[in-house]
């Protein structure tokens, strides 16, 4: 991996995590660690899909991006809520959850945040050069 790349995938993380704990204190008035890392990994992610999907739709990238933080989330709630009994989130009162970690609400949510994450990874990644 070159210099330039390491830059641009820790400036990625670095953002989706600042950024995604920043949405929790706003929304909920807290916000845990895993959640800081997991924003960091879902952002890079994102990115990654972002920039080899350059030419398909908003709305393809977009959900691109809801699948990968839907994944994320179903893999560290069962290690941090079901598994390590954190209790960061729980959605089990929500309609068609799966194991209290995800849910289609939420998931809708992560779709309409991808909206301004995938034109921030587009505009780091112009910028990054």
């Amino acid at each position: 991996m070159t210099k330039s790349r390491f830059r641009e995938y820790f400036t990625i993380f670095f953002f989706g995590g600042i950024i995604y704990g920043l949405v929790e204190v706003v929304s909920r008035g807290f916000t845990h660690w895993t959640m800081v890392l997991t924003g960091g990994l879902a952002f890079l992610l994102i990115h990654l899909v972002n920039t080899n999907m350059k030419n398909n739709s908003l709305i393809l990238r977009c959900l691109a991006g809801c699948a990968i933080i839907t994944f994320l989330e179903f893999i560290v709630g069962c290690i941090v809520n079901r598994g390590l009994h954190m209790n960061v989130w729980d959605y089990s009162g929500e309609k068609f959850n799966v194991l209290g970690q995800i849910c289609p609400l939420f998931s809708m949510l992560w779709f309409l945040i991808c909206i301004p994450g995938v034109i921030l990874s587009y505009t780091l990644k112009k910028n990054l050069r």
